[in-house]
């Protein structure tokens, strides 16, 4: 961060069900958040990643900025998905010079779309532990439609996208900022609407990541169904804000029905995890997203994984005015916003 000069960037989270813009002001002496709000989106606008209507979300964007005054223009957004694919690879040790002139030659047998579809980035995070000749890369290749779709987006709505971001990476840049957790392995979980991303780490370091379609909306989803109503009515019912629909009873047999279904497949990539690296067993998993505020989910991951649950606080080490913003707002709202966040911490001139 070069103080004294304007580099800083709202971080905007363009989700399937929600926008969430936040603005973070660095100083010599602490991260203070400046500006933070969220708007829905109508049902379908977003479906499995893709920008299904441009011109409503552009709006939408406007119409969010406007209401919570934020000012700057240029933004730092992020995209996820099937349409990102982050693989840790081993290639033969060389200057990242020649890596870089090289890295589409060692892609093309991880990548399973056209290499010349696709934009390519890495990171060497050193030498590999099997092989002294081999260096661990983390290789990352995002679909060139995607990015163009949603930085044609953020330019509809008439800002400057600055920063384009990995859903996963933002996660885990919040995460680095307000936790501390040294040689041991952590799992992050966010769980959205429609997606949940899994991220291994290990003194910071990615291990292993994995993304399953699976989110909050099957709850909707399944309500909508079972009672003939609208998805925007069934989130009022899973609230509880809609009483004498369903009886709270039957409502947590769903809810519980589908969260089971989520720690199934949570186990399931954990034990692929454990097939590669069986010395690094998972003491605490992070939640984050919508999912991280249903109490039965966290209680049942637990008891599957063995492992302490907790729900990420991206203001943990934030200076937060409690005069600006309301406190009970905040907590409630922090798992959500935690991908905005990270984005809101990158800055201009940033790779």
């Amino acid at each position: 961060m070069l103080f004294g000069k304007k580099t800083h960037l709202v971080g905007l989270d363009i989700g399937s069900k929600t926008l969430k813009a936040g603005e973070i002001l660095a100083t010599k002496s602490e991260l203070r958040l400046k500006k933070f709000g969220t708007i829905d989106l109508a049902p379908g606008m977003i479906e499995d990643g893709v920008i299904k209507d441009a011109e409503s979300i552009a709006d939408a964007i406007r119409q969010l900025f406007k209401a919570f005054n934020l000012r700057e223009k240029n933004v730092a957004i992020s995209i996820g998905g099937f349409s990102v694919i982050v693989k840790k690879i081993a290639v033969q040790n060389m200057p990242e010079k020649q890596l870089q002139e090289t890295i589409h030659f060692e892609a093309e047998q991880y990548i399973p779309f056209d290499i010349s579809d696709v934009n390519l980035d890495f990171q060497i995070f050193g030498e590999n532990e099997n092989n002294p000749n081999q260096m661990n890369v983390l290789l990352v290749a995002a679909r060139k439609d995607t990015v163009a779709d949603y930085t044609n987006l953020v330019s509809l709505a008439g800002l400057n996208p600055c920063v384009i971001d990995v859903d996963t990476f933002a996660l885990q840049n919040i995460f680095e900022i307000n936790y501390d957790i040294q040689n041991e392995s952590i799992a992050l979980i966010d769980i959205g609407a429609s997606k949940t991303s899994l991220n291994i780490l290990k003194n910071n370091l990615t291990m292993f990541m994995r993304d399953v379609s699976l989110g909050c909306g099957q709850i909707n989803q399944k309500l909508s169904s079972l009672l003939d109503c609208t998805l925007e009515e069934a989130e009022l019912v899973k609230h509880s804000e809609e009483t004498g629909r369903i009886s709270l009873e039957n409502l947590n047999e769903i809810v519980a029905a589908i969260v089971s279904d989520w720690c199934s497949e949570i186990t399931r990539a954990l034990d692929f995890f454990y097939s590669t690296y069986p010395e690094d067993q998972i003491k605490k998993i992070f939640l984050s997203g919508g999912g991280a505020n249903i109490k039965q989910f966290c209680r049942l991951l637990a008891s599957e994984t063995s492992a302490q649950v907790e729900t990420i606080n991206p203001f943990e080490k934030i200076n937060v005015d409690y005069e600006q913003f309301d406190s009970s707002y905040i907590k409630q709202i922090g798992p959500q916003a935690v991908i905005c966040m990270g984005l809101a911490l990158r800055t201009v001139d940033d790779k």
